[in-house]
């Protein structure tokens, strides 16, 4: 691994994982498999791939209790009928929420690495109030991390008022951390739900080696996790209606690692028709590998070979079935095995092409978009990397640059547009970081897409933004790399420390956002207007359209840089 990846990893890995641990867990995740389940199947058989069913069920297995404040109160109105058996749902103060739902069968034994499968209907009714595992996952966002693959569930939140009768627009939020770790629990959705009159889904789906692994002659290698957001939606287009959703308007929206899989749905021929819209917060569509900070994809010839370390790490590697031997390996092994970081893989059945690539030649589904960035992306890591021993100055920005700007003649160049002056190192590098990893490949994102579709374009720039990691840094870090979620969502259901202001641009955000699911136009008469012709700056100061965004962020020295054949 080289130094710069194994900084971004260790250091730092995302920026979300601290603020939900600073936030604290929707629900205690186990870190073990869970006891059998309680529900009895109603019946037996074969299993079938997702795409020969219309809705994936299996039953769920008692769950670690909620806090006090999210009890859910027994009311008929929290029972509803599914396709897949009869739900129990919580509810709230204007919304009720069903969690813990399956849509896939769990992922283990054969089944691990093989395209989710349908899982059996269940009798009775299903407890709904608390959310499921977690994927296996190191300890992180998740306290103690996971080890239970039977984990591909969602949440679905709803207002009070949602019925069949009366569908409303439908989110599918796919969270962020780096194809590693995250939870859809993590992500309170209520003032969205109840603010923008919509229903929200959070999706569970396999991270790092469970959701990403690649090897010779294993059907869907590389792409696993992908398969399983895929499963999800279908999901949503065979049963949101139960809930009150509308499953002709459904909108795909993810941040980070969540933000590039929603491009990677776009650009992929299998996710065609199940969906109608598209948000990508912070995961532009044209990262990477050598953009270490932002999601990418990678050739399958690069996945295989990290599956190839991975078998030989685990004692799989001479094995003479390595497939049947990686799956007796237990979780937490493969956990401690396998490599910080993930990217799916391109040259696949599921992802053709790149993502980017894709988008440039017109091969994705054109749905309208809305995409951006934050002001100050890359200030997070920048912090981390100067905390953990490596100060940005003008003697050592030379090293720092060559470390993490690696391709020939790049550093020089970087050195040279970005020049550190005594104090400024850590923002000066934080910049080089947002720019080149996440404002001006959504730039270049913007105007690929603009070119035929719908795209509506914003910059999250509240410089005041609450802190995602606790203890002081060594610089002001601004609108860092997650820094627009507690805006939209309570992470892990407890509600930011938003100053009035801040509340009022929160509320902007969600109608922004929700309008957007709804009409493919985030414009309504109690908000600033916003073209599509130019970038919204959201602050609690300023919520105006600028069109100078993309000349702040220095994105024609990068173009170049591209255009040289460097990354």
């Amino acid at each position: 691994m080289t130094t710069h990846r194994a900084l971004t990893t260790t250091v730092l890995g995302c920026a979300l994982t601290a603020a939900l641990a600073m936030a604290g867990p929707a629900a205690p995740q186990p870190a073990t498999t869970r006891p059998p389940a309680t529900a009895t199947p109603r019946t037996s058989g074969p299993a079938r791939t997702v795409a020969d069913a219309a809705v994936p069920t299996t039953a769920r297995a008692a769950e670690p209790a909620r806090p006090a404040t999210a009890t859910a109160t027994a009311a008929t109105s929290t029972t509803i009928r599914t396709p897949d058996g009869r739900l129990r749902g919580a509810a709230h103060d204007g919304y009720r929420t069903f969690e813990g739902v399956p849509y896939a069968a769990p992922p283990v034994g054969g089944l691990r690495w093989a395209p989710p499968h349908r899982a059996v209907p269940w009798s009775g009714v299903r407890d709904a109030t608390r959310p499921a595992s977690a994927c296996p996952q190191p300890a992180g966002e998740v306290p103690g991390g996971s080890t239970d693959e039977d984990c591909l569930h969602l949440n679905v939140t709803t207002p009070d008022d949602a019925a069949p009768a009366r569908p409303k627009p439908v989110i599918v939020w796919l969270h962020g951390g780096g194809f590693t770790t995250g939870a859809g629990s993590s992500y309170d959705a209520h003032r969205m739900a109840t603010r923008g009159d919509v229903v929200v889904v959070t999706v569970d789906y396999r991270l790092g080696a469970l959701g990403f692994l690649a090897h010779t002659g294993l059907p869907g290698s590389g792409t696993f996790g992908l398969a399983d957001q895929q499963a999800a939606l279908r999901w949503v287009r065979a049963g949101i209606g139960a809930f009150g959703g509308d499953p002709h308007n459904v909108t795909l929206a993810g941040e980070s690692a969540g933000g590039y899989s929603v491009c990677a749905q776009l650009a992929s021929p299998a996710a065609a028709g199940l969906f109608d819209r598209a948000i990508i917060e912070s995961g532009p569509c044209t990262g990477s590998p050598d953009r270490p900070f932002a999601p990418s994809s990678v050739p399958l010839s690069t996945a295989r070979a990290t599956g190839a370390d991975l078998a030989a790490k685990v004692g799989c590697g001479s094995a003479h079935d390595a497939l049947a031997c990686l799956r007796h390996v237990p979780v937490s092994r493969l956990l401690a095995a396998q490599a910080g970081d993930q990217q799916p893989a391109r040259s696949t059945p599921l992802l053709p092409a790149d993502p980017g690539a894709a988008i440039a030649a017109g091969r994705f589904q054109h749905v309208p978009v809305l995409i951006g960035n934050n002001h100050d992306e890359g200030n997070g890591w920048a912090a981390g990397i100067v905390q953990a021993g490596y100060p940005v100055t003008p003697d050592t920005w030379p090293d720092v640059a060559a470390t993490f700007f690696p391709a020939p003649g790049e550093a020089r160049a970087v050195v040279r547009e970005y020049p550190v002056h005594d104090g400024d190192g850590g923002p000066v590098f934080g910049a080089a970081i947002g720019d080149a990893d996440f404002a001006c490949p959504t730039a270049r994102t913007d105007t690929l897409l603009a070119a035929q579709v719908p795209v509506w374009r914003y910059e999250f720039a509240d410089e005041h933004a609450p802190p995602l990691t606790s203890g002081t840094p060594p610089f002001p870090l601004g609108a860092p790399h997650a820094s627009e979620l507690p805006y939209l969502f309570d992470l892990g259901g407890r509600p930011r420390d938003l100053t009035a202001a801040q509340r009022r641009l929160a509320d902007t955000m969600v109608d922004y956002w929700t309008r957007f699911a709804r009409t493919a136009d985030p414009n309504g008469p109690s908000s600033p207007p916003w073209s599509r012709h130019t970038v919204l700056s959201l602050a609690p100061d300023h919520i105006v359209p600028t069109g100078t965004a993309r000349a702040r962020h220095h994105c024609a020295f990068w173009d170049d840089t591209r255009a040289a054949g460097q990354p």
